[in-house]
């Protein structure tokens, strides 16, 4: 390695480093830029706190255990879909048949049980296997055919959501025609005045294991090497086709269990829902740190991501704002979520 690759040697008589001058001379914005890349998580936790501030003026109704016990309930479909959402965009892909996925699930789940009179666990598990299987089918056509994701994911959102009204007749199953196991995950229980959900149970779950699987395995962090430079991780060693697959087959796995949750938070399975499932998990990946370009986010981020848009929502709704005003919002805060981790991105070693 040559001199120049290294940087000029300090000594006790010399100049500092440019580095420890270049530091001293950062403004308080790059310094804030700095600590923002260094702790993703800051950011998130950050606005989540300042809205739940912001919308205890507007509402009293706003701090309320109910009333977070219900933001709570509101937010865990988004909060699961985001999950799997967040492996995709770590590998530096996207996934727009999340929605598409979820929902066709769960129309499977409930067509099994009552049309075909399956009991309920063999359908669950059927339904959570086709799920994956569409997860995985969006990994082939990225690996195998070297397809872009967002083409990959924009063409099966369309054939998933054809498929979707095919089996279902574009007719709602209720929850009273299934077996009990399909919409136990909407049962709740109470914490004081807070209620709490089995399916918000699960959420919590996956989050914990995905945390773990991320952070601690070699899976985790050949996902975070393959996101950040995919040739640099090949050259490494790593068989970046693999991960991808796995990556994909494995938010299908999540997705299917989403629908699970689904099913039990709105007490029917309806092929008419999930619309806007792909900008909410989106969303909450974005506004949970983690970088559209890949490499760099953490789960925990994503559930942060996904209760800052829960707590939006609801404390708009508090404030009396039109349902398209909180759509306005919701985007609005993707964009500035964006230009942020662009922002972000620019920092200097």
């Amino acid at each position: 390695m040559t001199e120049e690759t290294q940087g000029p040697v300090a000594t006790a008589a010399g100049p500092q480093p440019h580095g420890f001058e270049d530091r001293r001379a950062e403004t308080p914005l790059q310094r804030l830029q700095h600590v923002l890349h260094a702790r993703p998580i800051l950011g998130p936790l950050a606005v989540l706190l300042l809205a739940i501030i912001a919308f205890s003026f507007v509402s009293d109704r706003f701090l309320t255990a109910a009333n977070l016990g219900l933001v709570m309930q509101q937010v865990t479909v988004i909060a699961v879909l985001a999950l799997g959402q967040t492996l995709v965009i770590l590998t530096a892909g996207i996934d727009l048949s999340v929605g598409a996925i979820a929902v066709f699930s769960s129309i499977i789940m409930a067509n099994l049980a009552t049309d075909l009179g399956l009991p309920g666990v063999p359908a669950l598990l059927a339904g959570i296997v086709c799920g994956t299987a569409m997860g995985a089918f969006n990994g082939f056509l990225v690996t195998r055919i070297a397809l872009p994701p967002f083409i990959v994911t924009l063409g099966t959102l369309s054939i998933f959501f054809s498929l979707n009204s095919v089996v279902s007749r574009s007719e709602t199953v209720r929850g009273t025609d299934m077996p009990s196991i399909m919409t136990w995950t909407g049962t709740a229980f109470p914490i004081g005045d807070f209620r709490l959900t089995y399916g918000s149970i699960i959420m919590l779950l996956l989050f914990a294991f995905f945390y773990y699987a991320l952070g601690y395995t070699a899976w985790g962090r050949h996902v975070y090497a393959t996101g950040d430079d995919i040739e640099a991780a090949r050259l490494a060693g790593i068989n970046t086709g693999r991960v991808l697959f796995s990556v994909y087959t494995v938010a299908g796995l999540v997705y299917a269990i989403g629908a699970w949750v689904l099913i039990g938070r709105l007490a029917s399975a309806s092929p008419n829902v999930g619309i806007e499932y792909n900008l909410n998990s989106i969303t909450a990946v974005v506004l949970g740190g983690t970088s559209l370009f890949g490499g760099r986010g953490l789960v925990v981020g994503t559930l942060v991501g996904a209760l800052i848009v829960g707590v939006f929502q609801n404390g708009l709704q508090l404030g009396g704002v039109d349902v398209v005003w909180q759509g306005f919002a919701i985007g609005l805060l993707t964009l500035v979520a964006v230009s942020i981790d662009q922002w972000i991105r620019k920092v200097r070693a």
